[in-house]
């Protein structure tokens, strides 16, 4: 097995493990019966259209129920992943987004919707591997990916140095400038996912959405992240 699963529980893999299951389908888990809703009440069901060239750098505020943090982004670290992360915050994915694994002393990790319709929608934009010009140190953040060419949404932050990370292939593109200690404070009680923990289930997540994480009160959540020049 990818030697990534006991390492990042990522979007790409639980997508992956959610297809074999047939846990990815959202209709019978969305809010409604009727089908997805149109893209014109939610565009994030359209990532074609999210496809603007970021500043070389700018800065990313998170606030959190845990508080604020702020990642400032550097484009020549990591092209794709700063043009995608540009996108995603612009048109709020982030907001109200849970962070669903946080694992002491390893990695902060977010990215899945509470809205199913969204993460399917998002499932095969993928973006192309950036080359790693900087480390996995401590307050860097990176796309998870299951393998190349398969980042998404999901994003981490490292909580210690994983220069492990860099020889996977996971490539920084910004690095915690403000506010480390909210991120060292983020809920961590629930652990790691299944099989290893009793944590988030990413494919469950995944396809149903904000009832899912219903049944994980204590999650810290991403109540609205911004840009900032």
């Amino acid at each position: 097995m990818n030697r990534l699963l006991p390492r990042l529980a990522v979007f790409g893999l639980a997508t992956a493990f959610a297809a074999c299951t047939g846990a990815e389908a959202p209709a019978e888990d969305a809010s409604s019966d009727d089908g997805p809703p149109d893209a014109s009440s939610q565009p994030l069901l359209q990532p074609a259209n999210f496809q603007e060239e970021a500043p070389e750098r700018f800065r990313i505020r998170f606030a959190t129920t845990a508080g604020e943090f702020v990642v400032d982004v550097h484009r020549a670290w990591a092209t794709r992943g700063a043009d995608r992360v540009f996108n995603l915050v612009r048109a709020g994915f982030y907001d109200g987004v849970p962070i669903h694994r946080v694992i002491e002393g390893f990695v902060a990790d977010f990215g899945i919707h509470p809205d199913p319709w969204v993460n399917a929608a998002w499932r095969q934009a993928t973006i192309r591997d950036d080359p790693v010009r900087e480390s996995n140190a401590r307050g860097r953040v990176s796309f998870s990916k299951s393998g190349p060419d398969r980042r998404t949404v999901q994003i981490f932050v490292n909580l210690r140095d994983n220069p492990s990370l860099d020889d996977e292939g996971f490539s920084p593109f910004g690095e915690v400038v403000e506010g480390m200690d909210v991120v060292d404070a983020l809920h961590s009680g629930y652990g790691d996912g299944p099989p290893r923990g009793e944590g988030v289930y990413q494919a469950m997540a995944i396809a149903r959405g904000a009832e899912y994480f219903a049944e994980f009160p204590l999650l810290d959540v991403i109540d609205r992240a911004t840009i900032e020049n």
